[in-house]
């Protein structure tokens, strides 16, 4: 993306999606995601932009941020995988799981399904996440890629039987 392009608040690959700028759109998420730059993250999303997170439910970018902040210091060593569920016109249905640790060493994989909505611009206005935590064993990691976006050669959801 152009550096204008992002200055004038446009987020290709824009709305109404196909199969193919609905995959690249739920890539894009994830690689941001996976780099837990709250600042960063918030771009996509409109200035107005409402969510559900599990029992939170920010609104507008400050407060996303806000909550990827807390997120991200609670959950550490986050790695996240996503993949397209369906799409039509503006929105987009994903599912995903990601890996972390508390910092008492327990490990978990969480698993969750997101609703999204996104404005002409590319910029997503509605998220509505429901996320189950699972604890597992480290030996029962599969996200072992070295923190930041998930290497292109590393297998996906269902590649991986989840």
């Amino acid at each position: 993306m152009t550096k204008t392009t992002q200055d004038a608040g446009v987020r290709p690959p824009l709305p109404p999606f196909t199969r193919e700028t609905a995959i690249q759109k739920v890539r894009m998420a994830e690689d941001a995601w996976n780099t837990r730059d709250p600042e960063r993250v918030s771009l996509a999303y409109t200035e107005d932009s409402r969510w559900r997170n599990r029992a939170e439910f920010p609104v507008g970018r400050a407060n996303i941020v806000a909550f990827l902040k807390r997120k991200w210091t609670r959950e550490i060593e986050y790695r996240l995988i996503k993949e397209l569920w369906a799409f039509a016109e503006n929105r987009i249905a994903v599912r995903f799981v990601y890996e972390w640790r508390d910092d008492a060493g327990g490990w978990f994989r969480s698993h969750g399904n997101e609703n999204w909505e996104f404005d002409a611009r590319g910029l997503m206005r509605l998220r509505f996440a429901s996320i189950n935590d699972q604890p597992i064993r480290e030996s029962e990691r599969k996200f072992r890629w070295p923190q930041g976006p998930r290497p292109a050669d590393h297998p996906g959801l269902s590649d991986l039987g989840l």
